[in-house]
């Protein structure tokens, strides 16, 4: 007889811990931050570039901003496109469309704009809160898109006179960080927006469970980026399971400070800068953390209580001068996601800060905690964890029988943060997620007699590059396009740094063609993460009896 592994997990569970939470708790993201900002209203609630905003501060900001947005003509439902890296500008328009019944469609202000132009079409939004620097790219591709309101901002708009002059200054005319770039006379500045909302009426928007809060934009192994429609009950459900979790350790009465480094447009961040909302913690937006010596800087003087992160942000800091000098007396967890946490980063983590790095594991679909290792651990498992407070999860095999304690199969994911669907693409929603509301999500894994849950191997074909996903079709895509290559194929390869890295191996169609030929044409065409690392050229790929490049025979082919 087969042992069952139903719910068997709970009985890891920490003190304290509940087995289910309620998201009726709240009716909407906005109502949540309300509340927050009513009764912490006096505590600080984000701090970037040495400026602080108190909670009250943000509320009315949002407030203002959220006005505007409704008297420029956007609606409930509407899409808005924000565009930037992490600044206290971000938070602003997030909250303020929230507030105002918009749907927040996060875009990462480092894609191309062949990239920027399928993420708007796709969502269709009509409205974007983007920073100067990416400006350029906008204007190649906004008569393709229906972005009607578009407001700019610069990096130091909120950074408080004099110093936000400085820094504009110095970054459009010393760094020239800022391209030229030719917008519409109707794009409005973020402060004038501000200043002009301020006179306007405003009643936050009636706002229910059912809303979509999010367009969270993820690729599949078709190579085509989907949004994954992440509604309000979703985000507040995750909201309340990562405070039933962490509760032992994080506390609302205990003015906890976060380092924000991972992007705001990123699902982890972006739920976990909203959880510090929730408790009354302050966020520390961090806005370039590859200036690692800037980034140990900005930890020395913060005194943080919670850090989020992934594995090579953690590699990065440990290799950086002055991060082993920091005194880590108030730091009371660190977690890790979006990507496996190496063993040897963990080891070295605990022997340097003195506390175990706390792996988890979720996907945008699940908005994003899904299962969690418990706070008080104290040695590094290489398990994903336990499945959250309202989380079930299994595994099952090719005909979608449950699989018993330590049988490999597809982990899948039941809960209240399970996402409502893809935008406007109900098969692809159907290939993840079935009838009994289990999303399948192409991770082979197995689950022990304790719960624990332990990833075995990739269901799909998906390389994650520093915590980001990238996936192969859309790179074979983009690189058939060059003239000069007849066809190819892409493959993840373990990298020191960013876990992996993008390899393609590449049939000429013109001899002429170089690596660097190549490199230089990815470079226009993709972001950074997604460019390949390594280039191989062969004579002819492994198929299958149709025509399919076999990856999994390309891997044999790999020579590092």
């Amino acid at each position: 007889m087969k042992e069952a592994v139903d719910k068997i997990w709970l009985k890891s569970y920490a003190p304290g811990v509940p087995e289910t939470i309620d998201p009726n708790d709240y009716k909407s993201l906005g109502s949540l931050f309300s509340q927050s900002a009513e009764t912490y209203r006096d505590r600080p609630a984000y701090e970037n570039l040495g400026m602080i905003l108190t909670f009250d501060d943000v509320d009315k900001m949002t407030r203002n901003f959220a006005a505007y947005l409704l008297d420029s003509g956007l609606k409930k439902g509407d899409r808005i496109a924000i565009m930037m890296p992490n600044l206290l500008q971000y938070p602003i328009a997030l909250f303020a469309a929230l507030r105002a019944g918009l749907v927040v469609v996060n875009t990462n202000p480092l894609y191309t704009a062949r990239e920027l132009e399928h993420q708007l079409n796709d969502s269709g939004a009509v409205a974007i809160v983007i920073l100067e620097n990416f400006a350029s790219t906008l204007a190649e591709v906004l008569d393709k898109t229906s972005i009607k309101t578009i407001i700019t901002t610069q990096i130091g708009d909120l950074a408080g006179f004099p110093k936000s002059m400085i820094v504009n200054f110095v970054v459009k005319h010393i760094k020239k960080m800022v391209p030229a770039y030719s917008l519409p006379s109707h794009a409005v500045k973020f402060n004038d927006v501000l200043k002009a909302g301020k006179d306007k009426p405003f009643t936050d928007a009636d706002i229910g469970h059912d809303d979509i809060a999010f367009l969270q934009y993820t690729g599949g192994t078709t190579g085509v980026a989907k949004g994954a429609a992440l509604s309000h009950k979703n985000m507040v459900a995750n909201l309340l399971q990562l405070e039933a979790w962490v509760s032992n350790e994080l506390r609302y009465e205990a003015s906890e400070i976060f380092i924000t480094a991972l992007p705001l447009y990123h699902i982890f961040s972006l739920t976990a800068n909203a959880f510090a909302l929730k408790i009354g913690a302050k966020s520390v937006l961090v806005t370039n953390p590859r200036d690692m010596l800037g980034f140990v800087k900005t930890l020395a003087n913060s005194n943080f209580t919670f850090m989020p992160g992934v594995n090579t942000l953690f590699n990065g800091l440990l290799n950086t001068p002055g991060f082993s000098d920091i005194d880590f007396s108030q730091l009371k967890l660190v977690l890790g996601g979006g990507m496996a946490v190496q063993e040897s980063v963990a080891k070295e983590w605990k022997e340097v800060t003195g506390l175990p790095l706390v792996e988890a594991y979720g996907l945008t679909e699940t908005s994003p905690a899904a299962t969690i290792n418990p706070t008080d651990s104290t040695e590094f498992s290489g398990n994903i964890g336990l499945p959250i407070s309202s989380t079930e999860a299994c595994v099952k095999d090719d005909k979608g029988n449950k699989q018993v304690f330590d049988e490999p199969g597809e982990l899948c994911i039941r809960g209240p943060q399970v996402m409502q669907g893809y935008w406007n693409r109900p098969e692809d929603t159907a290939e993840v997620m079935d009838d009994e509301g289990w999303l399948h999500t192409g991770d082979i894994a197995i689950i022990n007699k304790d719960g624990f849950i332990k990833l075995v191997d990739r269901l799909k074909d998906m390389i994650i590059v520093s915590g980001f996903n990238v996936y192969p079709n859309e790179i074979e895509n983009v690189v058939a396009a060059h003239p000069k290559v007849l066809e190819l194929g892409a493959i993840g390869v373990p990298h020191e740094k960013s876990g992996e890295a993008v390899k393609i191996f590449v049939v000429k169609k013109d001899k002429s063609l170089t690596e660097e030929e190549l490199m230089e044409y990815c470079y226009k065409e993709m972001t950074r993460y997604k460019c390949p690392k390594y280039v191989q050229f062969v004579d002819d790929l492994p198929k299958s009896n149709v025509g399919k490049v076999l990856r999994k025979d390309l891997r044999k082919l790999e020579t590092g």
